[in-house]
């Protein structure tokens, strides 16, 4: 199919940051085929007057539980330690399939809703979140978590390779899988060399929790003699293409072993501030070539995955921490959000940009509204001005999910009914054990 965007503002995100103006973008086979001028014999099956909308790539989610919608709103102003052990655990103890099925289809939606064309997930039952994101359209790197508790660690190890053995490449390459071993603390040494002897096995990448809190960092300190990132590096799981979720806690040798390395640092600035856990040195991290992306985390600890909230927190925070005004830029946190979280998902030459070859992933904002006005600075207005509700259409592949509002590939209704049930039902199973 053959596609034109017309008379946009087009944000590329392109290594020259160009912002092109009442400008097209023809779109052939999935593919950008030309972005700002469309040749003059392009004839397009379909045409979207873009008038008034601001063309950007599609926003990376680089870090989330996406079926952990189920727990929006269930535990909140609680300590990290109990937040994790004593609310989320017992209730996901009662997980099954259909409760993970319809709780990714709630948190998909949701990503659709906001422009999140590419996400990556690390849960339970991830056979089900896969099945979703084929329905939907979204694209998706998923791993299926690895655990070494109650002798469980063969088990998880098991579903872990057999899920991505059976989904890696599938829903026409849209789903990518890798090896997600929990954390460090929950992970132990000769675990986590399995887990990477697997991944370079498969050619495929690691995600995992690293230097989320103090107490992490505390325990490695007090259990091996050296940080997590320390830890992780000696043990060789960095030998592997990793992104690592959090970051928080940071001395200077490990952000320069996590350079070293080309670790990607994934920032969730609300799930770190909502459970008191602190903020990660973006700044330090970005000075010294760590490439850093933006997540959301679960809806359990955000409570949800409004990238664009993200990155009004990624910028305004830095600045208060750094007592630097010119700390983390609106263009900084928009590359955040979109090449940088491809690079670290190895999408780079594919997604995150608008430039001619890539995937047609995009998404247009309806820029028609009082809070763009006046309309100064189109970068800036997507850090600092631009809701989530915002996002009119949303393409992955040329594939139009959402136009003018409306989803096309998940019944929004029924999505939302299912997914409270299925909240509702976990919880109180939760309740009578």
């Amino acid at each position: 199919m053959k596609l034109q965007i017309k008379n946009s503002l087009i944000l590329t995100v392109n290594p020259q940051n160009e912002v092109l103006e009442n400008a097209d973008i023809a779109i052939e086979n999935g593919c950008l085929l030309a972005v700002g001028k469309v040749p003059e014999n392009f004839e397009a099956d379909k045409v979207i007057d873009a008038t008034d909308q601001i063309a950007m790539p599609g926003l990376v989610n680089a870090h989330t539980h996406i079926p952990m919608s189920l727990f929006r709103n269930y535990a909140d102003d609680l300590p990290f330690w109990p937040w994790l052990l004593e609310k989320i655990k017992p209730a996901e103890d009662h997980l099954s399939a259909e409760h993970v099925y319809w709780g990714a289809k709630l948190g998909i939606l949701e990503l659709i809703q906001s422009g999140v064309t590419c996400f990556s997930d690390m849960y339970f039952y991830m056979g089900e979140a896969a099945k979703v994101v084929e329905e939907s359209g979204i694209k998706a790197c998923l791993s299926g978590v690895l655990l070494e508790v109650s002798d469980l660690g063969p088990t998880f190890m098991k579903a872990a390779v057999d899920f991505h053995d059976s989904w890696h490449g599938k829903a026409g390459g849209r789903i990518k899988v890798f090896f997600g071993p929990h954390s460090m603390y929950l992970c132990g040494p000769e675990y986590l060399r399995e887990t990477t002897e697997e991944a370079l096995k498969r050619k495929t990448r690691i995600h995992i929790h690293l230097s989320e809190s103090r107490q992490e960092v505390a325990d490695s300190l007090e259990k091996y003699g050296k940080s997590p990132v320390q830890h992780l590096a000696d043990l060789g799981l960095f030998e592997c293409p990793t992104a690592a979720a959090h970051c928080v806690h940071l001395s200077v040798e490990d952000i320069e072993l996590l350079r070293k390395h080309k670790v990607s640092v994934l920032n969730n600035p609300t799930s770190n501030l909502k459970l008191a856990n602190g903020f990660a040195p973006v700044e330090e991290l970005l000075k010294k070539g760590v490439n850093v992306a933006l997540g959301t985390d679960g809806s359990a600890s955000n409570n949800n995955v409004n990238l664009f909230e993200e990155m009004h927190l990624a910028a305004l925070v830095n600045k208060a921490i750094n007592d630097n005004t010119e700390s983390v830029p609106a263009q900084q946190v928009l590359r955040m959000a979109t090449i940088n979280g491809a690079k670290a998902l190895g999408l780079e030459k594919e997604i995150g940009s608008l430039e001619v070859g890539k995937r047609a992933d995009l998404i247009l904002l309806d820029a028609n509204k009082p809070h763009y006005f006046p309309r100064h600075n189109p970068v800036s207005s997507i850090a600092y001005s631009a809701q989530a509700a915002d996002v009119s259409t949303v393409l992955v592949n040329g594939k139009v999910l959402m136009e003018n509002y409306e989803v096309k590939t998940i019944d929004v209704e029924e999505t939302m009914r299912e997914g409270e049930r299925m909240a509702f039902d976990l919880v109180s199973r939760a309740k009578e054990s």
